[in-house]
């Protein structure tokens, strides 16, 4: 299965491409420009890896300041070239990715890097390093979820994965099971109209 992951930023966004090499995209121009610039090379880099899906980190909740305004804008300009060529893309939180990766949801870039080296002899350094490497942990989160995993895991890990909410892709093997969500045990209100 052809995949690639994509760490989004307005200032360099990490992109794993289906044959596992790793890039940072740096975009030209000042300002909001910038998103024009992403979109451009977002779908560049669909073109040169034609990938069958696209697994994005999501948007973190409880974004404040200017990058509650700028994120998610960055999401719409990599967002477009997706839709514009077909390809289905999932999204995957960060701590979601964090728990496939290394076990533990808040890890830091370092621990990320430490994880890729340990379980793939990946090895990602210097100053963009984590945007390629968090970019390389999508695109693996995304061959796991599709039973033909490039890293090993301990199985706790991937439990991690079954709360996304994988689509089935054409020639591809059934994505991995989806766990449903426990009851709270508490009853959402009823709203009068």
């Amino acid at each position: 299965m052809r995949i690639i992951g994509l760490d989004l930023s307005m200032s360099a966004t990490g992109v794993a491409f289906p044959d596992n090499t790793t890039a940072v995209i740096k975009p030209r121009g000042q300002g909001y420009a910038r998103l024009l610039s992403i979109e451009d090379r977002i779908g560049a880099a669909l073109r040169i890896g034609r990938p069958q899906l696209a697994v994005v980190e999501d948007i973190r909740a409880g974004l404040k300041g200017d990058a509650a305004k700028v994120i998610p804008m960055v999401h719409a300009a990599a967002l477009l070239p997706l839709l514009r060529y077909g390809i289905p893309f999932v999204l995957v939180n960060a701590s979601t990715l964090k728990l496939y990766a290394t076990g533990y949801g808040a890890s830091d870039k370092a621990a990320m890097a430490v994880a890729a080296f340990t379980y793939a002899g990946r090895e990602f350094t210097g100053d963009k390093g984590g945007d390629q490497c968090d970019a390389w942990w999508l695109r693996a989160a995304g061959h796991a979820a599709y039973g033909e995993p490039v890293v090993r895991v301990p199985e706790a890990n991937m439990d991690a994965l079954r709360g996304v909410v994988w689509p089935r892709i054409a020639g591809a093997g059934e994505p991995i099971a989806q766990v449903a969500k426990k009851p709270t045990g508490r009853r959402k209100r009823a709203v009068a109209a």
